[in-house]
């Protein structure tokens, strides 16, 4: 694979890095530079709206600071403050050098402070959304559809279709089918074997996916024989990766080298992850298994049937696994298919047993995003048991500004990730979208948070899209399902936004947000005149109070739909107050 940057909206990661080091400030990207941002936007004067009414502003935590370093508190977060009513403020423990991309991506979307408060305790809010996006959400038919209107008190340019529909098929053959017939304007990952067809179709679209994702086979270390290092290395040498993207993966896809696609920077830090080496596998198996004391070694392979960019056919690679497992090393395995949503839930809380197949897609272009949320201080029991010195490494990388200190860290993170295997690395994949040729605006996203309110459906009153699963909640702060997120971006925005199908992070709730000299202080001033589609204003009480409820587990608010909020410790590095396990 190719070590070569081949992203060029990716560099805004390294170019604010250089900028705090250089200039102990950092340029904010200017709204019109946004495809993503909306066009037109409020015109009142922040000063004016500030002198409006009284305004009494937030801090969380209410009592003080938070213990940043003092246990059992890991979290980055320190303080939240709305100075006043436009301006937030952000206290670290530490410097971000990604705090832009971060608060960028839809998990952290502004919700209206008031409606949280009245939804949360009966959980609605799971279903009826209130944001400040281009869309609102009518209904949503529960195994069916969800149907979106245009919302009518949007602060930017309104959507070019006004109705927007969802629908979802987890068989990429139905997708198809669907396109074909006209039932839907387009549809996400199309077959593998598909997409020829769909390119010599005149009347349809393909718009390629870059693979900035990761498939990956995971193992539960609480769970013996998976505890032991040999054998989990032993796998990751038994496993022929180049077959499997080979046999099964898209044109376009590759083998990975690397836990982080390469063409996010400072990804492929370090040593590659282990080659095909059957023989080797076996001797080292054999080693692992006298340690433990066994002779045979059977198995559970979890997966569910959801399509993905990373995994086009889930059962069909489930099946080559399995094969490969018991021809390669004599392994005995059962596959055990599960529900997307069960699934999820339980490889957060560390109940899946033996292995698993899994993945992860880019939400935003930096090492924090697929190392800190499946390795870092604050993520979870995914893989059981936490490997303390990959997240120390991970820590440093986190928290360093200079270029030079970041990839020291991310080399040494990454060979810590081949030395510990925690996971099998296979395959970066391909993927895309498809759509009529009549509409205009289509795209696909490398983050796969297509925008459909820059799509015109030629002279349809609504945009019908078919995604591969049903969403979870639109209450995103405590998902982290794509489909989920996906159906969220439509409705929530957050402070800044990505590009239309690109990756660099630019303003929007905020006009910008401004570094103090060491980036360890962030300073956010909000767009005067948004409104919530149920009519609020929005203002900086509604920002302290989105981001608390996600960060403090003793928050009122910090229910969801499971109230795992597994992203705010996967990449803030901690709750407040966390849980004692």
């Amino acid at each position: 694979m190719s070590r070569t940057t081949r992203w060029s909206p990716l560099a805004v990661i390294g170019s604010v890095v250089i900028i705090f080091s250089a200039c102990n400030t950092a340029a904010s990207p200017s709204p019109s530079s946004s495809a993503s941002a909306p066009s037109t936007g409020p015109s009142t004067p922040a000063s004016q709206a500030v002198s409006q009414a009284p305004f009494t502003g937030m801090t969380y935590p209410e009592t003080g600071a938070a213990p940043c370093g003092v246990a059992p508190y890991t979290g980055e977060m320190k303080q939240i403050k709305a100075v006043d009513r436009l301006t937030v403020e952000f206290q670290l423990c530490a410097p971000d050098p990604a705090f832009l991309p971060k608060v960028a991506f839809s998990v952290f979307g502004i919700w209206d402070s008031d409606y949280l408060a009245k939804h949360a305790a009966d959980k609605s809010y799971l279903d009826h959304p209130v944001g400040t996006g281009p869309y609102t959400v009518t209904s949503w038919d529960k195994g069916n559809r969800i149907v979106y209107a245009a919302n009518p008190n949007y602060w930017g340019t309104k959507p070019l279709t006004a109705g927007l529909e969802l629908r979802w098929s987890d068989e990429a053959a139905q997708r198809l089918i669907e396109l074909n017939s006209g039932s839907v304007d387009g549809i996400d990952n199309p077959g593998t074997d598909d997409i020829a067809t769909i390119q010599g179709n005149a009347e349809q679209k393909f718009y390629p996916r870059a693979g900035l994702n990761t498939f990956y086979l995971g193992f539960n270390n609480q769970d013996k024989p998976w505890d032991n290092e040999k054998i989990r290395k032993a796998i990751a040498m038994g496993i022929d990766r180049e077959s499997i993207v080979k046999n099964f993966y898209p044109t376009g896809s590759e083998v990975a080298t690397h836990f982080t696609p390469c063409e996010v920077p400072l990804g492929c830090e370090g040593e590659d992850t282990w080659g095909f080496d059957a023989t080797a596998a076996k001797a080292l198996l054999a080693e692992g298994m006298q340690e433990e004391g066994i002779t045979s070694i059977n198995t559970k392979l979890s997966f569910r049937s959801a399509v993905r960019g990373y995994l086009p056919d889930p059962p069909t690679i489930a099946t080559e696994i399995k094969q490969q497992l018991k021809n390669n090393l004599g392994i005995d395995v059962t596959l055990d298919l599960q529900e997307s949503g069960a699934f999820l839930d339980a490889n957060a809380a560390g109940k899946l047993p033996g292995i698993f197949m899994l993945g992860w897609g880019a939400d935003y272009p930096d090492p924090t995003n697929f190392l800190d949320y499946h390795f870092g201080a604050g993520s979870g029991k995914k893989f059981g048991k936490p490997l303390p010195d990959i997240a120390a490494a991970l820590t440093k990388g986190a928290t360093s500004l200079s270029e030079a200190d970041r990839k020291a860290a991310y080399v040494e993170a990454n060979n810590l990730i081949k030395q510990h295997v925690p996971a099998v690395i296979i395959a970066h994949g391909a993927s895309g979208t498809a759509f009529k040729a009549d509409v205009t605006g289509a795209h696909s996203s490398p983050l796969s948070n297509e925008q459909f309110s820059v799509m015109q459906a030629a002279d349809r009153a609504t945009l019908v899209f078919m995604q591969n699963a049903e969403p979870l909640s639109l209450y995103c702060g405590d998902e982290t399902d794509g489909e989920s997120l996906r159906a969220c971006e439509q409705v929530n925005e957050s402070l800044y936004a990505y590009k239309v199908a690109g990756t660099e992070a630019v303003p929007n709730l905020a006009t910008e947000c401004k570094p103090n000299a060491d980036a360890s202080t962030w300073t956010c001033t909000l767009n005067a005149g948004v409104k919530f589609s149920d009519g609020a204003d929005l203002d900086a009480n509604d920002v302290v109070v989105s981001y608390a409820a996600q960060w403090d587990t003793k928050n009122p608010l910090h229910v969801g739909r499971t109230g795992a909020f597994d992203y705010w410790p996967g990449l803030w590095n901690g709750f407040l107050n966390p849980p004692a396990s």
